[in-house]
């Protein structure tokens, strides 16, 4: 008898614990997983790292995370219940709102309706027996994204014997799709370059193929050589006009030649400056050594050879007191400004710096303030050619945001740079204030921001580039609109890195938008830790001619319909780049990928909407691949969140 009663006992137990209910908060889970639409995604703080708060409640537990944000879990059908509060943060702002929706399957479990800043968290109690994949998404209630900071608030899945497990939204494969260029060497980078009279002239022929390749040139300016060995051109010219130079690449395999007008006048940055930008990567910590390392990681890996000719160090440089006479200097991170300047160029590379119109920059260094003509002037000793002005602290000395306001630091600045004897391109930035593409150039501005500050989302991303069509018009030669750095490749924004959160398909829709857009192409990764991937997204001679076209007009959006999106960019030879994108279903179903296959959609646009006529022949730039003959429109199938990129060539209204 007491055999039975213990065996009864043992199989009771056994079923109680074979059914018994374990549970998992989602703070305990991978959180790399989460998209989030600004910033990063926090376990148990808020998008700003504070603690969790909704309408005056502290929690302990949670995610922060910022609209346009999204979470796909695994649950494989072992879940039971899901349970959680959700709200906005009182670190938002009262122009927050947002809505929170719980979908199962690909159908719509919980939505919260719209909520707004101070409303108390609402609850959501869900059985979700048999859910396969749960997705978690938080929209920006249909206004933008600005101060929409959104928290899941004690959120916990309970579950049998599986635990559920975050998984990507989306497949997102590496596919290297530009081939390696050819042994024999071929001439990159734009064809017009622009100096003013007298100033220093530094210009490094992009050039690929086996080495050594040997250099020469005819029709240069007086005052300007060719180093025959590296390619590299510079001097001063004194005398205005435009210069056709001829120049030649020859090694082994053969020769290659290409004309390069050389402007030498009233207006420089006449393609839209490339290069690299420390912010991204490495923030306050960068230092001389890292961007010394750039610079030799821009010529080894071979982006100069691709027209990448820019290192810019970001905020985190400055000394935190000035010299008796007012002097700027720079911090213990950089002990020789003059000779990191003498490098750089020696590589035929130029050297961007920063600073802000208030007392203190962004990161809390000494700004210019009071002191312009004076740190110009010690930029320029330093050998330095661009600069990027940040607005912050300025905020606290403007009287108002009136437009005379906006302009008044950066013409201060402008009146300082040009009693230079060098050229410096002026980036400024700002954020888009003020409409800044209205009046940038009329400051002196050759670039403007034109947005918020970027990050390695996709909701970020898109959000900024498929948001450039009001502003297209004020492009051109010597003036471009800005919409942040590119965030590909491993960033970070201080000591530590990560891999850039977009997918494959979303960094060519990145690369792609930025070129027909005319954008500056700053790279923010670490230059050093370039993958197979990146570097080739980096080095398509095709795409970046798009980008680098002499005609310098911006793209402008053609069409756009439930998740696709055309854009075309005239370019100065008479043929058309046009960029078709499938953007995704906006639906809250949408956003995430429930049967784990690659989704594609296809996209067209006609002759009729691209106001052209007559047969065209394609070519698929990423491919660098011809695609045939078309006579009225083109369509193709396009990867969720990714991007056709076409050249269209023949006769054209």
């Amino acid at each position: 008898m007491k055999k039975i009663l213990l065996s009864i006992w043992a199989v009771s137990l056994f079923f109680s614990c074979s059914t018994q209910e374990s549970v998992i908060y989602l703070d305990e889970m991978d959180l790399s997983y989460m998209e989030t639409g600004w910033g990063e995604v926090n376990a148990s703080l808020s998008a700003e790292g504070n603690p969790l708060t909704v309408a005056g409640k502290v929690y302990e537990r949670g995610v922060g995370t910022h609209a346009i944000s999204t979470l796909l879990l695994d649950l494989k059908g072992k879940a039971v219940t899901f349970h959680s509060f959700v709200g906005i943060d009182d670190e938002s702002g009262e122009k927050a709102s947002v809505e929170f929706f719980v979908l199962a399957d690909g159908w719509i479990l919980w939505h919260s309706g719209l909520m707004h800043y101070g409303d108390p968290a609402r609850q959501v109690k869900l059985d979700v027996s048999g859910v396969r994949k749960l997705g978690l998404y938080v929209s920006d209630g249909g206004d933008g994204i600005g101060w929409d900071h959104a928290d899941w608030l004690d959120t916990q899945i309970g579950y049998h014997k599986v635990r559920p497990e975050p998984v990507r939204s989306f497949i997102a494969e590496p596919n290297v799709l530009t081939p390696p260029p050819p042994d024999m060497p071929r001439i990159n980078g734009p064809e017009v370059y622009g100096a003013r009279p007298g100033s220093r002239f530094l210009y490094k022929i992009p050039v690929t193929g086996k080495r050594p390749v040997r250099f020469s040139g005819e029709g240069m300016p007086e005052g300007l050589v060719l180093d025959g060995q590296n390619g590299i051109i510079s001097g001063a010219c004194s005398l205005r006009g435009t210069y056709p130079v001829t120049i030649e690449a020859t090694n082994e395999h053969g020769s290659v030649k290409k004309v390069l007008q050389i402007i030498i006048g009233d207006t420089i940055c006449l393609t839209p400056p490339m290069g690299w930008n420390s912010w991204n990567c490495w923030g306050l910590s960068v230092d001389q050594q890292k961007v010394q390392a750039a610079a030799d990681a821009m010529i080894s890996s071979g982006l100069a050879d691709h027209g990448w000719t820019t290192i810019n160090i970001d905020d985190g440089w400055e000394a935190a007191s000035r010299t008796p006479s007012g002097e700027l200097l720079s911090n213990d991170k950089f002990p020789n400004m003059k000779a990191l300047g003498d490098y750089v160029h020696s590589q035929g590379l130029k050297l961007g710096i920063y600073s802000s119109p208030g007392t203190h920059t962004c990161g809390g260094f000494l700004g210019s303030w009071e002191h312009e003509a004076q740190d110009a002037r010690t930029w320029a000793g330093w050998g330095i050619d661009y600069l990027k002005y940040d607005w912050c602290s300025y905020e606290r000395i403007a009287a108002d945001h009136s437009l005379a306001e906006l302009q008044k630091p950066y013409l201060k600045m402008q009146n300082a740079l040009s009693e230079l004897p060098g050229d410096i391109i002026f980036s400024l930035c700002q954020y888009g204030m003020g409409d800044v593409w209205t009046w940038g150039a009329m400051v002196g501005g050759n670039l403007w921001r034109t947005t918020g500050d970027i990050n390695d989302t996709w909701n970020s991303m898109a959000g900024i580039g498929f948001s450039q069509d009001t502003c297209s018009a004020y492009a051109g030669p010597g003036h471009w609109n800005d919409p942040d750095m590119l965030v590909v490749g491993k960033v970070g924004w201080g000591p530590s890195l990560h891999p850039s959160r977009l997918t494959p398909d979303e960094q060519y829709t990145h690369i792609s938008l930025w070129c027909l857009l005319s954008a500056p192409l700053l790279i923010g990764c670490d230059l050093n830790s370039l993958d197979a991937f990146t570097l080739n997204l980096l080095t398509n001679d095709e795409v970046i001619a798009i980008d680098q076209d002499p005609l310098g007009r911006q793209a402008t959006r053609i069409k756009e319909e439930s998740g696709r999106q055309v854009w075309a960019k005239p370019l100065k030879d008479g043929s058309l780049a046009v960029g078709l994108f499938n953007t995704g279903d906006p639906s809250p179903a949408g956003m995430f990928d429930w049967t784990g296959g690659q989704h594609t959609e296809t996209v067209s646009v006609t002759w009729e909407e691209l106001g052209i006529t007559g047969p065209k022949k394609a070519r698929d730039l990423w491919r660098q691949k011809d695609l045939g003959t078309f006579d009225r429109e083109m369509k193709f199938p396009v990867n969720h969140h990714g991007v056709m990129l076409i050249r269209l060539s023949g006769s054209t209204n």
